[in-house]
């Protein structure tokens, strides 16, 4: 699959196909592919936490927040939650700050997820003491984002931005979940060459 096949397929899917399971070296394959992503500095300060065990999502589930354009959605039902879970951590023995080396380790995870049938969201909206404590996290680890992943039991479609500016993703009568995004020409500022 071309790289912008997968771009275009990754989207934040928020339901999921709770009865079809991701397998643990799945999530290890996935967590590979953020190993072999670029770092800066080459410090390399991200840890993970693999969760595709019932019990442990369970406990993960009620620390995350969902969607939050969509004001009233609490989130997925029990049969349409994440099959699996990887918390991001920042390992501040390696480094005070992350910078952008999370969302780099985020994006590969899900664009390998996308190639493997999968879906993700990328959640940064966390109550990550609750988290760290439900998970016994040391202190010295900061949770810095979970991904959610499974098969996704919904439709997103990529639509070009209204004319009223609004870029709150929303759904439908029929559950199809529409996300605006700005025109290309909108967004490059300057060009300099042929």
């Amino acid at each position: 699959m071309a790289l912008k096949d997968l771009v275009l397929k990754n989207r934040s899917f928020r339901r999921f196909h709770a009865d079809e399971p991701v397998s643990l070296e799945t999530l290890r394959q996935l967590v590979d592919l953020a190993r072999l992503s670029a770092s800066g500095s080459n410090i390399q300060p991200l840890k993970y936490i693999l969760s595709c065990e019932a019990a442990t999502n369970n406990r993960i589930f009620p620390t995350l927040s969902w969607a939050g354009y969509l004001k009233d959605w609490p989130g997925p039902i029990e049969n349409e939650r994440p099959a699996a879970y990887i918390v991001i951590l920042g390992d501040a023995r390696l480094r005070p700050t992350f910078g952008v080396d999370p969302g780099i380790a985020a994006q590969s995870i899900l664009l390998g997820a996308v190639e493997k049938g999968l879906g993700g969201c990328i959640i940064a909206s966390v109550k990550k003491e609750e988290l760290g404590q439900t998970l016994a996290i040391p202190d010295h680890f900061e949770v810095l984002l979970v991904l959610a992943l499974g098969v996704p039991k919904e439709t997103v479609e990529i639509e070009p931005l209204g004319l009223d500016g609004d870029i709150k993703y929303w759904r439908d009568a029929d559950g199809v979940h529409h996300v605006p995004k700005r025109a290309l020409e909108e967004i490059i500022v300057g060009q300099h060459g042929r």
